[in-house]
């Protein structure tokens, strides 16, 4: 996600993997990890769906179509609702 993303996001807790320090762990187990401390993942990595087994995951999961900064800043309230809306086990694909 855009760091400049992050302030538009108000009332949200919001951690990138490299502040976690888990910038090189791969999907699976960066989904295993975040799991255990959020309640949701946002990404735009599209292909997760079929790269992991989502059955059974506690985490929410939201898809962004993109990663490109105009076209997220031009959703920021769609891409908030949309994480708030978030329940867990969720897997949500959200075009922005």
């Amino acid at each position: 996600m855009p760091e400049p993303l992050r302030p538009l996001l108000t009332g949200l807790d919001i951690r990138t993997a490299q502040e976690m320090g888990w910038g090189r762990v791969k999907n699976g187990e960066l989904l295993e990890r975040a799991e255990g401390v959020f309640d949701a993942f946002v990404t735009a990595d599209q292909s997760l769906k079929y790269q992991q087994n989502l059955t059974r995951r506690r985490l929410a999961i939201l898809v962004l179509s993109t990663n490109r900064w105009p076209r997220m800043k031009a959703k920021t309230a769609q891409i908030s609702a949309a994480i708030q809306a978030l329940r867990p086990g969720d897997y949500v694909e959200l075009p922005v």
